[in-house]
């Protein structure tokens, strides 16, 4: 089951809503190796809609060693459309970041990248359908830590606006 505490070496995004003074509450529980999705909503007993996976993509489709990431927050239930993701930054195309980019750019590790207090903060949207609800669960920067918090105070925070990029 979770436990709701702090935790006693802060990640990066920890500090940065405690500095902002953002309402939200933290829970730790056995993060697993895989499906992190499943196991955070397994063990907040919450509804799985409710928790939000933080990926990176790669606006820059092949055009050479420089990546343009960017960050899509969606649903752990949905799947991610490239083609609206893309749109929703302006590029032609997006596919998946490298994993190895991703931990790179972000600073967090796969599993457990938060979509705030990356280390290169990179542009961000988050899925209109966060809007449903009064607060949402996304990383708090490793394995089988989750923050929840408001999606306004979310996309404030990291500055995402809020767009479908839902798959159909």
């Amino acid at each position: 089951m979770s436990k709701k505490k702090q935790p006693h070496a802060a990640t990066p995004a920890l500090k940065i809503l405690e500095e902002e003074g953002i309402a939200h509450s933290v829970s730790t529980f056995e993060g697993g190796t895989d499906h992190f999705g499943d196991q955070a909503a397994a063990a907040l007993d919450v509804d799985p809609e409710r928790i939000f996976k933080t990926l990176v993509i790669d606006l820059t489709a092949g055009k050479g060693p420089k990546r343009e990431l960017a960050v899509c927050c969606l649903p752990v239930t949905s799947k991610l459309s490239l083609k609206k993701a893309a749109a929703a930054f302006g590029a032609s195309k997006a596919t998946m970041a490298d994993q190895n980019d991703a931990a790179k750019s972000s600073g967090y590790i796969p599993g457990g990248i938060s979509p705030i207090g990356q280390k290169n903060p990179l542009p961000t949207v988050i899925d209109e359908t966060a809007q449903l609800w009064d607060t949402i669960f996304v990383s708090g920067g490793r394995r089988g830590l989750d923050v929840e918090l408001s999606p306004d105070d979310l996309a404030q925070v990291v500055g995402a606006t809020f767009v479908d990029v839902e798959a159909e």
